[in-house]
């Protein structure tokens, strides 16, 4: 059985042609620049927001536990932000060494 949440990121066109129809999918889907851009706004949101919450913490406004969470949170977007650049430079220098 075909699963409807696959079928409704296809594009339907009344132009049998499958150049305009693949033009049409791929300018529907986000590229990997979008991804990667998403991923570091995110990192640095929460490293913001974890910022501000140990600012609110010294001022007696924050518990420790939330602190805590806000700092572990940010930590843990960080290291994944980290291991997605390293994976791009690798990935980048293992194509810089392929003869062409």
């Amino acid at each position: 059985m075909i699963d409807p949440v696959l079928l409704s990121g296809i594009v339907r066109t009344t132009d049998p042609s499958p150049i305009s129809s693949t033009r049409e999918t791929v300018s529907a889907t986000p590229g990997f620049a979008d991804m990667v851009s998403n991923i570091s706004n995110d990192a640095v949101g929460s490293i913001r927001s974890a910022e501000s919450l140990s600012l609110r913490a010294l001022q007696g406004d924050a518990s420790p536990r939330e602190v805590v969470d806000a700092v572990m949170s940010a930590e843990r977007s960080l290291q994944t932000a980290i291991a997605i650049r390293d994976k791009i430079v690798t990935a980048y220098l293992e194509i810089s060494r392929m003869s062409i």
